[in-house]
């Protein structure tokens, strides 16, 4: 009979509850803002019958209520905090430092999305929450994992061609320092994610832009060849 309660024993001896063995088989692309994360995902998803979890997506949306909830939870307020004292009059290494220390209730609630997805091949999970230090007592081996950060040349060729890649989705009074606090605290952040990915020895892809989409999606695939099925293009 199917075991319901199955889990992953991770590397400190802990349990992690992975009912249909989702989280077990999954590949993991972490790292920073603007690398492609998402599109290499997509790319390999189609080439290869994966099913894709965005994580940017499920955050800014489908888990609000329960950021909600967890206000309520711990006596906080629940309406979200004006956007200046966010934004404009916090320094960039305090935006990195809180959203730093937020990422391990974040990325519960996505191996919560992801436990209940079941598939016949492996579920490819991107984002940028999906950091090193909180996948790697999921994953059997460093290779199911790979962390992605854009050159600082590529940043400055995507922040020029990109227009929301700087945007501060709020009205703010200062939008130039909003925007410049926020780059920096992305910066701060992917930088921490390398950190993190180096002593835990999981590869760490620095995307430069030279190369197009498809050709950087080759090198992921290469890196997760050997839990990767045969792609469509080959079957007949």
């Amino acid at each position: 009979m199917y075991n319901c309660q199955a889990v992953t024993v991770n590397t400190t001896g802990g349990e992690i509850w992975d009912p249909f063995g989702t989280l077990h088989g999954a590949l993991w692309i972490g790292g920073g803002q603007w690398a492609g994360k998402s599109t290499v995902a997509r790319l390999l998803a189609t080439r290869y019958g994966l099913t894709a979890y965005h994580y940017d997506h499920h955050d800014a949306r489908a888990h609000n209520d329960r950021r909600i909830a967890r206000r309520v939870r711990l006596g906080e307020p629940t309406a979200d905090p004006d956007p200046d004292s966010v934004w404009v009059n916090t320094s960039p290494q305090e935006m990195a430092h809180e959203t730093l220390a937020g990422f391990p209730t974040r990325f519960e609630w996505a191996l919560d999305d992801l436990r209940g997805l079941v598939s016949g091949r492996p579920v490819i999970a991107e984002g940028w929450g999906l950091r090193p230090e909180l996948v790697a007592p999921i994953i059997d081996s460093p290779r199911r994992m790979i962390v992605m950060v854009p050159t600082e040349e590529f940043r400055e060729r995507q922040l020029r061609e990109l227009p929301r890649a700087a945007a501060v989705d709020h009205a703010v009074s200062d939008p130039d320092r909003a925007r410049r606090n926020r780059l920096a605290r992305d910066r701060l952040v992917a930088d921490e994610a390398v950190r993190s990915a180096r002593h835990l020895g999981i590869r760490v892809l620095e995307v430069d832009g030279l190369d197009d989409a498809e050709a950087v999606a080759d090198i992921v695939a290469d890196h997760f060849l050997p839990y990767l099925p045969p792609s469509n293009a080959s079957m007949p």
